[in-house]
């Protein structure tokens, strides 16, 4: 039997805000949360989120690339930016659709896609 896929992992100093983040900028389910460790659901798509007080683990070069197809990008993009994060460019307005890219919770960088 092959390999599943069980979740993707990130390292937070602050695991409660950036569930909260997740949960209310991309809709996530929280299934779990506690101050060291949480577990949302978008689908199938689980989402692991580790405290961390190590600096060096969340610095802004060494982050990591989350990418979502959302349906409407400019909702999206309004709700993270008043969750803290930050756009990382402007929106680009693409033949295929919409992109954007958002530097959130602990440096960590989002893709949002919306297609045409």
């Amino acid at each position: 039997m092959a390999a599943s896929f069980r979740w993707i992992l990130q390292l937070h100093k602050d695991v409660p805000k950036a569930a909260r983040f997740y949960s209310e900028g991309l809709d996530f389910s929280i299934n779990v949360c506690t101050h060291r460790w949480a577990e949302l659901q978008s689908g199938p798509l689980k989402l692991a989120l580790m405290h961390s007080s190590s600096d060096i683990v969340v610095q802004k070069g060494y982050s990591s690339l989350l990418s979502f197809t959302v349906d409407d990008i400019n909702n999206s993009v309004t709700k993270l930016l008043a969750l803290g994060a930050e756009l990382d460019g402007p929106i680009k307005y693409e033949i295929h659709g919409k992109v954007a890219a958002l530097r959130c919770v602990d440096g960590h960088m989002l893709g949002l896609y919306q297609p045409s």
